[in-house]
């Protein structure tokens, strides 16, 4: 788990966007929800409470926002903005 300081840097747009957006959002939150979605659809397909398969496909939720707040914060272009959005949309459904 990254520490305070990867947060922080963040928040304070202190991470160039190339970083916060393709590496932190669309590299790194994708994969963690393709993982946490295939666990999820593991567990239901395990017979487990179908809630708590919910529980873990959602789990990433927090850290999705945190990355899309992020992008907003920065100086960015309008298009880096909505892509973050839409990509909020597409991993949340996924």
């Amino acid at each position: 788990m990254p520490g305070p300081g990867f947060f922080t840097r963040r928040w304070r747009a202190e991470v160039p966007m190339r970083v916060l957006f393709w590496r932190d959002m669309v590299l790194v939150g994708t994969l963690v929800n393709l993982l946490f979605t295939g666990v999820a659809l593991a567990m239901a397909a395990s017979d487990l409470p179908i809630g708590l398969a919910a529980a873990v496909h959602f789990a990433p939720l927090p850290f999705n926002l945190f990355l899309v707040f992020a992008v907003w914060r920065q100086p960015a272009s309008v298009v880096h903005r909505w892509v973050a959005v839409g990509w909020l949309g597409f991993v949340t459904l996924v």
